[in-house]
């Protein structure tokens, strides 16, 4: 799996960063969250499924790999 956020559409909710600080974090000077691991591991993927599905902005995508 690989994540992608896209900054222009994120509101600064930090509700991915609650569910998967190890994958997601926000920028101290506005709030903006950016990729800490663009391939999370296998053990991260419930946790960045759900943070992508509780995104208000819906500004995380998720890409399956093969």
């Amino acid at each position: 799996m690989k994540v992608s956020v896209d900054e222009a559409k994120c509101c600064g909710a930090g509700q991915c960063v609650l569910l998967a600080p190890e994958v997601f974090d926000q920028r101290d000077e506005d709030g903006i969250v950016v990729l800490l691991t663009p391939e999370p591991s296998p053990d991260q993927h419930s946790d960045v499924r759900e943070a992508a599905a509780v995104c208000p902005a819906s500004a995380i995508t998720l890409h399956d790999s093969p």
